[in-house]
């Protein structure tokens, strides 16, 4: 894990220690508030032409990183719960990704692999 990733990983385990909450962070309860987290982030862009999504005002800005950060928050917490090193597992992913999508038949075309 990055020492910045890890540094917020323990940042988070004092905090929630500190309130006694540990009990309530469960992989499902986590799990369950990183989609309610996501969902409140997709809602900031919910109806808005891609154009707009990416020039957002800056009021937008900051409410959909706020949002993000909670998103953030409750993955590396769940990360944590079930000893998930976060960044390993998507540097994995990515090797993954790179076998299923080859830059020869990838390249400038968004339909999942094998689809026709």
């Amino acid at each position: 894990m990055s020492d910045s990733l890890d540094a917020l990983r323990q940042q988070l385990a004092t905090f929630a220690a500190e309130r006694d909450w540990q009990q309530f962070h469960s992989p499902k309860n986590l799990a369950s508030a990183l989609i309610v987290e996501a969902a409140e982030l997709l809602e900031h862009f919910q109806w808005m032409p891609d154009a707009q999504s990416r020039a957002l005002q800056p009021e937008q800005k900051q409410a959909v990183a706020a949002e993000i950060a909670d998103v953030l928050l409750y993955l590396v917490q769940l990360s944590d719960a079930l000893g998930i090193d976060p960044v390993a597992a998507a540097q994995d992913k990515i090797l993954v990704n790179a076998q299923k999508y080859p830059v020869a038949t990838a390249r400038g075309n968004s339909r999942k692999h094998g689809a026709p």
